[in-house]
């Protein structure tokens, strides 16, 4: 199972358009070097178009609105909710709207979840402490530290709430396929949606490093959900 995972993972990112760019631009120069000048700059000229394309502010906010226009910021806080669960992938800024929903909800618990990825210390474990460290009470937080992608967090929350509801809190670009897999196995969801991507262009960040992260992390979300259609988890 762990050998498919990162299987998976790998060929995910050679699917992402900053790798296709990248080896567009490689093979374009193995042709300049062997005096094929002509598919070099064809391919060099692709390359750095791939590359500008998703570096460019408007073409990111593209990407990311079907994904992010879904779901937004819970408001309005249904009766009788007591846990809620901050996924992992991005503890920085998923966990202060999961905080801020924690003070708006009495006697509420935080779920946290995630694996340890290339770290020594799994990202539930180190978001709880993040948690922690910013006064939530050790006693209302709940690690899940085992889970390795949305699919996992879901049956785990499956295993601990059944069909009690419970606020979902992630990235607005992942919110939609986190609904779909929690809600294809059962499980009663109230998303509350943060970290949005989508920003006005200005010259500043007309083309920028932030661009490009953001639009592979929007075509990681479109990839993830044909991949879940497939297997059938949503």
């Amino acid at each position: 199972m762990d050998i498919l995972f990162y299987l998976k993972k790998i060929i995910s990112i050679f699917l992402m358009p900053l790798s296709i760019g990248f080896i567009i631009g490689v093979v374009g120069l193995l042709f300049l070097f062997i005096d094929k000048n002509k598919r070099a700059k064809v391919l060099l000229s692709l390359s750095f178009i791939v590359i500008f394309l998703i570096s460019y502010r408007p073409f990111t906010n593209i990407i990311l609105k079907p994904l992010e226009s879904q779901y937004h910021q819970l408001q309005t806080i249904p009766k009788n909710i007591k846990y809620i669960l901050l996924l992992g992938g991005d503890n920085k800024n998923r966990a202060w709207e999961a905080l801020r929903l924690y003070h708006l909800i009495p006697n509420s618990k935080i779920i946290t979840s995630g694996y340890k990825g290339c770290f020594d210390t799994p990202e539930a474990i180190r978001t709880a402490n993040l948690l922690i460290s910013i006064g939530i009470p050790k006693n209302n937080i709940i690690v899940n530290p085992t889970p390795k992608d949305t699919y996992e967090e879901a049956l785990k929350i499956k295993q601990l709430l059944n069909k009690q509801k419970f606020i979902l809190v992630t990235s607005a670009y992942h919110m939609p396929r986190a609904m779909m897999l929690f809600e294809k196995i059962g499980l009663n969801p109230i998303p509350s949606a943060t970290d949005f991507k989508q920003k006005p262009t200005n010259k500043y960040n007309f083309i920028s490093g932030e661009n490009l992260l953001n639009t592979q992390k929007a075509l990681h979300e479109y990839i993830g959900i044909l991949y879940s259609k497939i297997k059938g988890f949503i």
